[in-house]
């Protein structure tokens, strides 16, 4: 079994999100900002709408690493997401994807999936992993290559 299933976040609210529920769903992982490539809250929306039935799940990662894109607190990160995005899929605790204090989650993806030259580090927001139904990180995009761009590679997945 996949050490996927075994990591852990923390919701807003403080409580913790196990990965083990995900087992045998398509998963694509985001660490997102409320600044920048925003516009693809959209895009990632309606992904997420289009195959949630079929056992795909979007978690996002709000990140305030890159340019202060997320300076707000996570309740004002919440509000931002779904009044201007109608963002329905699960936001995490905002928390650091480099350095010191990443979280475990992207402790893991990161040692998985190396990005361009065999870099780990996260370059930007909107970073982008798809993990399959066996929990196996199967492609890393980076943050200019769109949802819309990654579609027919979740649909393979589905």
């Amino acid at each position: 079994m996949s050490e996927f299933y075994n990591l852990k976040s923390e919701l807003p609210s403080g409580s913790p999100y196990y990965f083990e529920q995900l087992k045998g769903k398509v998963v694509l992982i985001v660490n997102v900002a409320s600044n920048g490539f925003t516009p693809q809250y959209k895009g990632l929306q309606e992904l997420y709408d289009k195959y949630k039935d079929k056992g795909f799940v979007i978690l996002g990662f709000p990140c305030n690493q890159f340019g202060g894109q997320e300076p707000g607190t996570d309740d004002d990160i919440a509000t931002f997401c779904e009044k201007n995005h109608g963002v329905s899929f699960p936001l995490m605790k905002k928390s650091d994807v480099n350095g010191d204090n990443t979280n475990e989650v992207y402790k893991w993806l990161k040692n998985e999936k190396a990005g361009l030259l065999g870099m780990t580090r996260i370059k930007w927001n909107f970073e982008k992993f798809l993990i399959d139904r066996e929990g196996k990180v199967v492609h890393r995009w980076a943050s200019t290559t769109t949802p819309q761009a990654i579609d027919a590679d979740v649909a393979k997945l589905i």
